[in-house]
């Protein structure tokens, strides 16, 4: 059942799962800008996963990557708060422009921002990090 059926059978407006979260609206916002300025700067697909993730943590990243619409040129940054696990899964395409090192690089930015707590600037640094490497497409 999506969120409209939701409403119209209950008639109370439930906002979406998204903003149940760990996103305030404007964090969320610049999260959302961030994705649409890497993916318009470098031609590539990015794509943020936030939530648990399956033992082993790299395969559940892999599988989510591989259900995009466009795999081989897309960037997943997969995030696990509660588990302390940071994955970033690139395509074909995206890995000849993001090698692992770039990407590596980019995590251990990441890292430190969550470690201080902040996750959606650690995101976003991300997103910019590797949207820079990437160069334009």
């Amino acid at each position: 059942m999506t969120v409209g059926e939701k409403q119209a059978a209950t008639g109370i407006g439930t906002p979406p799962q998204v903003l149940d979260g760990p996103f305030a609206t404007r964090q969320l916002l610049r999260i959302d800008e961030a994705l649409r300025l890497a993916d318009q700067g470098t031609g590539l697909v990015f794509s943020v996963y936030v939530g648990g993730l399956d033992e082993p943590i790299r395969e559940h990243a892999e599988r989510l990557h591989r259900q995009l619409a466009e795999p081989d040129k897309s960037v997943l940054i997969a995030v696990s708060p509660n588990q302390r696990q940071l994955e970033i899964v690139t395509g074909k395409y995206a890995r000849k422009r993001i090698p692992d090192t770039y990407a590596k690089l980019a995590a251990l930015s990441m890292v430190a921002s969550f470690g201080g707590g902040d996750l959606a600037g650690g995101i976003i640094q991300g997103l910019d990090q590797l949207a820079s490497h990437a160069g334009k497409g």
